[in-house]
């Protein structure tokens, strides 16, 4: 690609390191190319960051200015100082700046952003382009343009609603519920939607009812099973014919009531109809047409590759990422199924030479978008270029994650464009007596897109068995068959299943909330914040996640509301379009529009009003039961859920990850019985004559030396908290006494600056066990003791690299898997385990692994990546200290 014909060469700024080098491929050396490394402002996280000028105004540490035009403060945080300095001295050596930042609002943002720290004094130009190939690239040369500032205003207007919302909900949550909470415009209505799915569950009823199941044979015979489905003209009732909320079955709408045949009804059916005489009473051949999906949307790839792949939404986005980066796939975040003429171009030149023409439609497939205003790239995800590269073809170049995402990519997109599939559907129904059992089947007739990609609904196992092949033999209606065997069998309906991360992101979609392209953070977010956990791939919300929905839904019901979240996105596109301002809406949002037509009931005032009429005591109380002790109450306190039965006087602390729908009377009784019985006596200790008990309270369980009355007037009884890998049932006499002993000496040595030996001490502490050695520490790992480690192990772990993945510069040193050496300096390349997580590690830069990436499939050339971006922010940022 030719450089342009200037005086100095020209700046390209993308976000990554890794866009660039793919970048730096089709450019050449005509071009100076460097990453933001990201965003370069934003609103400051922490008062440090605000500018000494701004520090007393009152609304500071907010960042926005709500009384002169929501006016944004922005700042550059201080690990992006050193890379602005860095582009403001490659601005200097050119002639030219382009910003290359990806093409949604975000990406509009960044450059946007860039242009307003670095104030150029050379040209600017904007380059858009939804694939990194050299043919999309001398494209965007050819038609640059200048920044939309309609995109810029959207982002902006999301970017403080998002502000004044977490700024504003979240302190009222700390207030009335529990601190370190959170609130978010789409986190706590995604929040919403999996508390309700457990709420439906409690109020489920199971019911039981029972059908046959029959096994027939042709006079040639062949078998049909096939499943009992009337009796004496009457449907027999399934699962669906029963509210879910009783247990009963459901009023007949004018149909016929169902029969419901229970075991004893069941059994003496089977026994009145085993060994007569069976008949084909019905033939039914019904042609079928499959059509196949259209390509992928952010949302679509997040959920297929959930349910095909197990992958999490935040690990399918960051392969979908490096697979952009690198050129391998159109941009990945989009909410269109368009398709360029060039992609379906390629499309069909490929199926013709893969599948043959046969499988090739005479005009090329076009999707409509279902995602109204959909917008910010206008093509769907498929593979780059104008030749569609087989997988198998870049197997070498591939992590084993973005392999995937790549095969799921290229099938999907190929078979959007092939022939519907074809096939026929049977349907056979068999007469015993007045008994009718029915049988279905399915042949595929021509295979069509099936051939390329089979679409995958995991979340309906009914539905998927039901796509299996079958063949029923073939028959003639009337023609007699032999009863082989009759079995009754009983089932049970089924509580509505958890939501997945496809669930829910589906679910987000369709009721218009967020933007797909945020999903996997938010799905991240509140799994952090502990309002979720995952049981399998569903995901549980929390007790602290009750309290918090209750709040929200009963005082700031507009906040959580789906049709309302789902119009600020309508009126953000409103402003992105241009035919709406940021100003107005922010005003109406904030202050209220004073037009009911709009809808913005104004949050400041629906905040001061829910302040002051929320009472913690009752909101906090998020589930209860009757007992013949009075009842009992499940509470959310300070430090996590627990139960409360005041008449009895009577509490007891809720487990981790219990699951609300688990709670039962029956069970909170069990666990209040539990916690009235008193402390476990493990025995005395043989130092001091003392005994020692074990016990469990609000920060979880411990072990106490002797009673309040034995420590007398000296204070408290010493007490310590039991190991994760302890219990109170298995914890024993002598590993309770080790633990009220530590801290542990284990040994002596002289530290590497200093001259004398120093010991080293082993201890329990409130991130876990630790060493300690002087003034440095370092984590124990979690398969080790502070109890039983050695010297010599200790020495090991102070010998790795400090700071190295753990507060206060404690490491845990579990090697993961060993990369090789570092091609530039030569040193060894490792994946540890640190506290919170993997990390890749050179010796000089510690970089985490995403938890979307799974570190024993981690290449070195990724860990390269991980190291520069890593190193490319500068020294980790510091805490202040609370004075």
């Amino acid at each position: 690609m030719p450089s342009p014909k200037t005086a100095k060469k020209p700046l390209v700024i993308v976000e990554s390191p890794a866009k660039a080098k793919t970048i730096g491929k089709f450019l050449g050396d005509g071009y100076l190319i460097e990453a933001s490394i990201g965003h370069v402002r934003d609103l400051p996280s922490s008062a440090d960051e605000i500018p000494e000028a701004q520090r007393k105004e009152k609304w500071s540490r907010l960042g926005i200015d709500i009384e002169h035009d929501f006016h944004p403060l922005y700042v550059v945080p201080k690990e992006k100082r050193e890379q602005i300095r860095k582009l403001k001295a490659l601005l200097k050596q050119a002639g030219l700046l382009y910003l290359a930042t990806d093409e949604d609002r975000e990406g509009e943002s960044i450059s946007w952003h860039l242009l307003q720290e670095l104030a150029p004094k050379v040209p600017v130009k904007r380059l858009v382009f939804h694939e990194i190939t050299k043919e999309a690239i001398a494209a965007a040369l050819a038609n640059p343009r200048d920044i939309d500032t309609n995109l810029v205003e959207a982002q902006e207007t999301r970017r403080i609603v998002d502000r004044l919302y977490g700024y504003s909900v979240s302190p009222l949550l700390w207030r009335k519920i529990r601190p370190k909470l959170s609130a978010g415009r789409v986190q706590s209505v995604a929040v919403r939607l999996v508390v309700e799915r457990e709420h439906e569950r409690i109020r489920f009823h199971r019911a039981g009812y029972w059908d046959a199941k029959g096994l027939f044979a042709t006079s040639g015979g062949a078998e049909i099973a096939s499943t009992l489905v009337a009796v004496g003209g009457h449907r027999v009732a399934t699962g669906k014919d029963f509210d879910p909320e009783t247990g009963k079955l459901k009023a007949a709408d004018g149909k016929d009531r169902p029969v419901h045949l229970d075991e004893t009804a069941a059994k003496a059916l089977v026994k009145r109809l085993t060994g007569r005489p069976a008949k084909v009473s019905s033939l039914e051949q019904k042609p079928y047409t499959e059509r196949p999906s259209p390509p992928f949307t952010t949302s679509t790839l997040q959920q297929e590759a959930a349910r095909k792949l197990r992958f999490t939404a935040q690990r399918t986005m960051r392969g979908a990422q490096r697979l952009y980066e690198n050129g391998h796939i159109t941009y990945m975040r989009t909410d269109s199924t368009t398709l360029s003429q060039e992609a379906l171009g390629a499309a069909r030149r490929l199926i013709e030479k893969e599948y043959g023409r046969e499988h090739l439609p005479a005009n090329a497939r076009v999707y409509q978008t279902k995602v109204k205003n959909a917008q910010e790239a206008h093509e769907a995800i498929r593979p780059a270029g104008s030749t569609f590269i087989p997988p198998r073809e870049l197997a070498g170049e591939l992590g084993e994650d973005e392999r995937k995402i790549y095969e799921l990519v290229w099938r999907r997109t190929v078979a959007s464009q092939m022939n519907d599939a074809r096939g026929f559907r049977t349907t056979l129904q068999v007469a015993v007596e007045d008994a009718t059992f029915q049988a279905g089947g399915k042949t595929v007739e021509y295979p069509g897109f099936r051939l390329a990609y089979v679409e995958d609904d995991a979340e309906d196992a009914e539905a998927a068995a039901s796509e299996l092949e079958r063949v029923l033999p073939a028959v003639r209606e009337g023609e007699g068959l032999a009863t082989r065997a009759i079995v009754p069998e009983g089932h049970e309906t089924q509580p509505p299943p958890r939501l997945t991360e496809a669930g829910l992101i589906k679910e987000l979609e369709a009721r218009g909330i967020g933007r797909p392209s945020t999903y996997a953070s938010i799905i991240e977010t509140i799994q952090a914040r502990d309002y979720c956990f995952k049981r399998g791939t569903a995901l549980v919300p929390t007790f602290t996640a009750f309290a918090v929905v209750r709040l929200l839904d009963e005082h700031l019901h507009h906040l959580v509301d789906y049709a309302f979240t789902a119009k600020m996105e309508d009126d953000l596109d409103e402003i992105s379009n241009g035919n709406r301002t940021r100003l107005d809406y922010l005003k109406g949002f904030y202050s209220g529009s004073g037009t009911p037509s709009d809808g913005l009931p104004g949050l400041k005032s629906n905040l001061e009003t829910a302040d002051a009429n929320i009472s913690p005591q009752e909101v906090c109380k998020v589930m209860s039961f009757e007992s013949p002790g009075g009842a009992i109450e499940v509470r959310v306190g300070r430090y996590g859920p627990f139960l409360s039965q005041p008449g009895a006087e009577r509490r007891a602390s809720i487990p981790d990850e219990t699951p609300p729908d688990e709670m039962t009377a029956a069970r909170a009784l069990d666990l209040l019985e539990k916690g009235s019985e008193g402390p476990k006596t493990l025995g005395k200790d043989t130092v001091t004559g003392l005994e020692v008990f074990v016990k469990v309270g609000r920060f979880g369980p411990y072990v106490q030396l002797g009673t309040p009355e034995d420590a007398g007037k000296k204070g408290k009884p010493k007490m310590a908290s039991l190991l994760k890998t302890m219990t109170p049932d298995t914890v024993t006499l002598d590993e309770a006494v080790a633990l009220l002993r530590m801290p542990r000496e284990v040994g002596r040595a002289k530290p590497p600056t200093g001259e004398e030996e120093l010991p080293i001490v082993a201890a329990n502490g409130r991130f876990g066990p630790y060493l300690k050695w002087g003034t440095d520490t370092r984590s124990i790992p979690a398969a080790e003791s502070p109890l039983t480690i050695t010297l010599a192990r200790a020495l090991e772990i102070f010998a790795q690299p400090k700071g190295a993945g753990g507060r206060g510069g404690r490491a845990a040193v579990k090697v993961l898997k060993e990369l090789g050496k570092h091609p530039k300096s030569g040193a060894d390349v490792r994946i540890l385990d640190g506290r919170y997580g993997a990390y890749v590690a050179d010796g000089k830069t510690n970089a985490t692994v995403p938890k979307s990436e799974a570190a024993e499939t981690l290449t070195m050339e990724r860990a390269m990546e991980l190291l520069a971006e890593r190193e490319a922010k500068g020294p980790a940022k510091k805490k202040p200290r609370r004075k």
